[in-house]
């Protein structure tokens, strides 16, 4: 399998982004790009895909920011030097201190096969269970709460759910943003069903509100007290299920006596932060819908107490009786492509192998299936905890793969000290520059999204494949390759000869029906005898196979087939303190974790151009901060700069950042810095969305745009590098003086571009305390420009950004240069609305003061909104301010 393909016939694929699993079709085109469009054959998409999914084809790269070749100690070896390193220093390690002493730091990045050698080698034949993965930091709350409720780690729905429901509760789940193309689905069923009705329950009205009846903005982490509330005033109206709790579940009376104490309405809204006629709606609803899906994301799991409010919403549904039929269930919509197959093949240190838990029984059962020497008989460390086993010096060597962690954990610093004085780190990655590999002794090239082959599986138990259609650049390889020869080298040949990745799916598949007998979820056994042409050829298949969907039997997976009701108790209010605030974390629309292959896409960078803290105009009134300005934003783990953004969206008290911008984005700005390692008691999952802080009017001296190559390194305390094309922006800003930094600034151009024969045009005005640069080439071309200001500098550049991207030869008066302006009249843009057709702000306002009043008739007009559809509840947001003014305006 080279993994290359040539012909013109599309190749069937899946995206690499969220848990929604979208299948992609690849087409090579005349001129050796690649055409892509969502598959309209696959079950999850139907052909549709958000704007991140339609931008693949510009992320595509073989050897920019690529890591191409393996490198030990900072030298360049070839695979043996590599691998033969990996082994030696494991040997050492396991021979001195013990098996445990290395572990494995995973990915929901990796595919499945990738994933099960390593659960395989690790668990299986090492003898240790220290091998966590970041999905731990995403969707492990809701394992914990599947397995205590459900006695395994069984996903209680379809996407089809979402359409079919009376009543679809979205939780912690900005869905139109993070997981687009199931929103469109949603909005889609919704319209074609004017009976359906939906409710956001989330601190935010984020943009998935558009299509919500009622939006609930909760107080931070009082998840559990309004779900809680809820069973009590059902069960007080006599609304429950008793039939189904009486022959499907167990534990219902305790549940019922530990619940909230808000007997009324109005004193479980006091409880929550809510109106109560908010409350009072919901209950209508509740109790009038036939059919229930409560859908959940990160804003429940990650948390303190994250497994709590999963069984919380679950505990709903068991009582009631909403629960293995159409349209009805709890539903935890993951992150990462293959979150899923990485609890399907073990790849939470929690968890042993095939939604196996850690017992005698099992623990033999796959140690008799694998042949292997050893195995592990009990669960390892969790991805917080296996950091800090790291600074503690009991891990001495970790092998982190697909993930950067001095990026993604909390209280990232921190780790950053630990690797630092670790014997050996080996990083596996596609890219060059991470701010885990800075830290790396081995580096391995990996292969990336569409040149590796294997398989993921969705929020839905669809199991899909990646397939390649680029050949490998350089001496990049597969993971499942890299991780097999370790094992081989380690003399564990006779495990892992494996020919291809579809012999390592094979014996997965192989070992979910191994002695099963209907008694496990996960059984894919029918899958392991295929042949290699079969799987490569394999369209997406859900489990359970051929059989009815999980729970219409009425049959859990606990010893006693029932349901367990979990008794939980709400937290206490978060303290705080005047000047304190509590930190909610989060994606934006168009960038996916640290931006590693988003970044890749101009069209996906300007939409968000930086990190800003949303703050309510009345806290920002009170902070002494307006729109645009900086702020000093403080924890007990560290403290971050970032511009200030305000957004009547948040509640009093309550800010939020978005997560994607890594060291290598961003200077001052990775907001994990800020997140205390403080993790949910039985999932171990961090509470990313509750953190308090401090923010503080941080005033800057002077602030400035540079607009050119990459090679050209501004040091100052602000700066954010956003991706334009071939070239970038990097938008920056210091607390000292414009002079000296000016200086600084005008020997970094001259060092990096001067040398190859461009020449420099300069403006200084001191008065007004302006530096303006302009690189030309020979032939005149713009090749740089540099503006450094005291007073607010034209952040977009757009006109000198399309001159650079087209490197366009500058004829006219060279002042224009200088002066950063075109010399022709240009309307301002404002922001990048539709990444797809690249709509700016401007141009759908100025269709909607000509009489366009809905997304439709936008659409029509100027295409935003014609591509993916992710777009659509910003431009229903446009629409919206505009007729509140125009009312506002008619009222005076």
């Amino acid at each position: 399998m080279c993994g290359c393909h040539s012909s013109m016939t599309p190749i069937k694929t899946t995206c690499p982004y969220c848990g929604v699993g979208c299948g992609v079709e690849v087409t090579p085109a005349a001129d050796g790009r690649w055409e892509l469009r969502g598959d309209p054959d696959h079950p999850a998409n139907r052909g549709r895909l958000c704007s991140k999914g339609a931008a693949l084809a510009d992320t595509i790269a073989t050897d920019r920011g690529r890591l191409l070749k393996p490198v030990v100690g900072g030298t360049e070896v070839n695979w043996d030097g590599a691998l033969d390193a990996i082994t030696d220093a494991w040997q050492r390690i396991i021979r001195d201190h013990g098996a445990d002493a290395v572990a494995f730091y995973a990915s929901g990045q990796m595919l499945t096969e990738d994933y099960y050698v390593a659960n395989k080698l690790m668990k299986g034949y090492l003898g240790t269970a220290n091998i966590d993965t970041n999905s731990r930091l995403c969707m492990s709350s809701a394992v914990a709460g599947h397995e205590r409720a459900f006695g395994a780690d069984t996903v209680a729905c379809s996407y089809s759910d979402l359409e079919t429901t009376d009543l679809l509760i979205l939780v912690g789940s900005n869905l139109a943003w993070c997981h687009p193309v199931l929103y469109q689905r949603v909005k889609q069923a919704r319209r074609a069903r004017t009976d359906m009705r939906v409710v956001v329950i989330d601190p935010r009205r984020t943009e998935t509100c558009e299509i919500a009846d009622l939006h609930l903005p909760v107080a931070a982490d009082a998840d559990i007290s309004l779900f809680n509330g809820l069973l009590s005033l059902l069960a007080a109206a006599d609304e429950l299920d008793e039939d189904y709790i009486a022959t499907r579940t167990s534990g219902f009376d305790a549940v019922l006596d530990k619940a909230s104490p808000a007997t009324t309405e109005a004193l479980l809204a006091e409880t929550c932060g809510l109106a109560t006629k908010d409350v009072a709606l919901l209950m209508t609803w509740l109790r009038a819908a036939r059919t229930t899906v409560t859908a959940f994301s990160m804003g429940v799991n990650q948390s303190r107490c994250g497994t709590d409010k999963v069984n919380a919403i679950t505990n709903l549904h068991l009582a009631t009786g909403r629960i293995g039929k159409s349209g009805c269930g709890p539903f935890s919509i993951t992150g990462q492509p293959n979150a899923m197959g990485g609890r399907e093949v073990g790849g939470l240190s929690s968890t042993l192998a095939a939604h196996m838990a850690f017992s005698p029984e099992n623990c033999a059962r796959v140690q008799r299936f694998w042949g292997s020497p050893r195995i592990a008989t009990a669960p390892g460390l969790k991805a917080v905890e296996l950091f800090e086993a790291i600074e503690r010096g009991d891990i001495r060597s970790v092998w982190i793969m697909a993930t950067n962690p001095l990026f993604s954990l909390p209280d990232a610093d921190r780790w950053r000290r630990a690797l630092e004085r670790c014997d050996c780190v080996i990083v596996s990655d596609c890219v060059d520059d991470t701010d885990t590999l800075a830290v790396a002794d081995i580096r391995l090239p990996a292969l990336g999204w569409g040149e590796k082959t294997g398989s993921v599986t969705n929020s839905e138990r669809c199991i899909s494949r990646q397939r390649a259609f680029l050949p490998a650049p350089g001496d990049a390889r597969a993971d499942w390759w890299a991780i097999c020869e370790v094992a081989k080298r380690l003399g564990f040949t006779e495990g892992f000869s494996f020919d291809n990745v579809a012999a390592v799916f094979a014996e997965h598949a192989a070992l979910s029906g191994f002695e099963n007998n209907g008694q496990r979820d996960f059984d894919i056994s029918a899958l392991a005898g295929a042949a290699e042409r079969t799987y490569l050829d394999a369209s997406p298949v859900r489990w359970p196979l051929g059989a009815p969907e999980v729970f219409q039997d009425g049959r859990f997976f606990t010893q006693d087939q029932r349901a367990r009701f979990v008794s939980v108790k709400a937290e206490s209010s978060i303290p705080q303190a005047t000047g304190r605030f509590v930190l909610n974390t989060g994606r934006v629309r168009d960038h996916w974790h640290s931006m590693t292959r988003t970044g890749r896409a101009a069209r996906l960078c300007e939409h968000s151009v930086e990190p800003l803290l949303s703050v309510h105009p009345e806290d920002a009134a009170a902070l002494g901060l307006d729109e645009g300005e900086f702020v000093r934003v403080s924890s007990d783990c560290g403290r971050v700069l970032l511009r200030c953004e305000l957004s009547p969206q948040q509640r009093l008290g309550e800010v939020f950042v978005p997560m994607h911008w890594s060291g290598r984005f961003s200077g001052a700005s990775a907001i994990n810095r800020l997140v205390a390692a403080e993790t949910d008691p039985v999932s171990g999952e961090p509470a990313y969305k509750c953190t308090v802080v401090s923010p503080a009017a941080e005033p800057v001296a002077w602030s400035g745009v540079y607009l050119g190559p990459a090679t050209v390194t501004l040091e100052t305390d602000y700066w954010v590098v956003v991706p334009a094309g071939e070239h970038q922006r990097i938008l920056f800003a210091s607390t000292e003086g414009s002079a000296a930094v000016a200086a600084s600034a005008r020997n970094a151009l001259a060092t990096a571009l001067l040398p190859h024969g461009n020449r420099c045009i300069t403006l200084h005005d001191a008065q007004a305390g302006i530096h303006r640069w302009a690189v030309l080439g020979v032939r005149n071309e713009l090749i740089a420009s540099l503006s450094i200001g005291v007073g607010e500098i034209d952040r977009d550049q757009g006109w000198l950004s399309s001159l650079l991207n087209q490197n366009g030869i500058v004829p006219m008066d060279e002042s224009w240069l200088l002066a950063g302006m075109s010399p022709l009249p240009q309307s301002a843009r404002g922001r990048l609305v539709c990444s797809c057709n690249r709509v700016w702000e401007n141009e759908i306002l100025e269709q909607v003061r000509a009489g366009c009043m809905t997304t439709e008739e936008i659409t029509s007009r100027c295409q935003a909104g014609g591509g993916c559809g992710s777009c659509l509840p910003e431009v229903q947001s446009l629409i919206d301010q505009h007729q509140q003014q125009e009312a506002v305006c008619q009222a005076v």
